[in-house]
């Protein structure tokens, strides 16, 4: 892989540290791993990340522009992620804030299996906004989850995904809360001539991940739900090459990533990192809702699941954590429809789930109209 992957960053320094030392330091520390002096001594700096670029922004502020060679990730998610913040997770200071991929490292990883327009065919729904809901609240048993799952699909609801939380647990088994929820879905299609469809959450270690995919596959379910942070990256494209099942990330565990002054951008991780390893449709909190994402971030994310990348599909960007259904005209007009509308506790709210969720259907569908 000759070609350089090239990576831009914030770094803001204490008052007496180097920028410049800050800069080569990055290189070095997420590479080679010695000192420069010794590496320069003893012609090791190929491998060392190299500072192209280095700007005064404001204060203590700088930008910083490194390359390192394609070669030192050798086409692996668990590397391409070991170089971008492996050790210098550690440090302080320093923000990923851009990322030049190298097309052939897109190719080598091939991003989602299914994109925009699979989901879309498997959903047959060909050109509106998509409508999603979690089922929830844990503690509830497989029955009463299945009695949501049939509600809303026969409101219309495109994609019913478990809540993050449901994995395994006493009051909703997986093996019993999948096949349950999985039937719900399908007599509710047969009687609504829809297409929606149920995505489980397979996050688990090891086994237990390849034991759910597989109920998963042999239940007739089109996609998955699965927290990449928790099962890894690599995760997902097995999932993606192995079972040939439309994957949706939830952002669980990357908040730890967007410290201020420090981290990978939100649009970076669940935007550009998260399609790359194969996500189909990738979840994060809307502006204004629980977890504080600027509209600014938000937009960004967008941009960064639809936009040009390689020769990538496109990722739909899934708008959640607290999206009202009062508001779905308003986030249409921001979003776009090539958009997923992950909505939980508002329409949980209403007192009739299923006239709910088909007003909200009616709506999506008058504004695309």
């Amino acid at each position: 892989m000759t070609e350089q992957l090239s990576i831009t960053y914030h770094l803001h320094c204490q008052p007496g540290e180097s920028v410049e030392e800050k800069a080569r330091d990055i290189g070095l520390e997420q590479t080679i791993e010695l000192p420069h002096e010794l590496a320069v001594r003893s012609g090791w700096l190929g491998y060392a990340g190299r500072v192209e670029d280095l700007e005064h922004l404001y204060g203590e502020s700088y930008r910083a522009v490194l390359s390192y060679p394609g070669d030192a990730i050798g086409a692996e998610l668990t590397q391409l992620l070991n170089l971008l913040f492996g050790n210098i997770s550690l440090k302080d200071g320093i923000e990923i804030t851009a990322i030049d991929w190298p097309e052939s490292l897109l190719a080598a990883l091939g991003g989602p299996g299914q994109g925009i327009a699979g989901i879309r065919d498997a959903c047959r729904v060909p050109d509106r906004a998509l409508l999603c809901t979690a089922l929830k609240p844990m503690g509830l048993d497989a029955e009463a989850l299945a009695g949501l799952s049939r509600a809303f699909a026969l409101g219309g609801v495109d994609i019913i995904k478990d809540d993050h939380g449901l994995t395994n647990q006493p009051a909703a088994p997986f093996r019993e809360r999948l096949p349950a929820c999985q039937r719900a879905v399908e007599h509710a299609n047969r009687e609504t001539g829809r297409n929606t469809l149920y995505f489980p959450n397979v996050t688990a270690g090891r086994e237990t991940l390849r034991e759910r995919l597989d109920l998963a596959a042999e239940a007739g379910c089109r996609g998955v739900l699965v927290c990449p942070m928790l099962i890894g990256l690599e995760g997902m494209s097995w999932i993606r090459d192995q079972y040939g099942l439309a994957v949706m990330a939830h952002p669980s565990l990357t908040g730890s990533y967007f410290r201020p002054e420090h981290g990978l951008r939100p649009e970076l991780l669940l935007g550009e990192i998260f399609r790359i390893a194969g996500a189909d449709a990738s979840i994060y909190p809307n502006v204004g809702g629980r977890f504080g994402f600027t509209a600014s971030t938000c937009q960004a994310i967008n941009d960064r699941l639809r936009g040009p990348l390689g020769e990538l599909s496109p990722a739909l960007p899934t708008v959640g954590g607290g999206v009202n259904v009062a508001d779905i005209g308003h986030w249409l007009d921001r979003y776009g429809s090539d958009t997923i509308f992950l909505i939980g506790g508002s329409l949980y709210a209403q007192p009739d789930l299923t006239a709910a969720a088909a007003s909200l259907i009616r709506e999506l569908e008058r504004c695309h109209g």
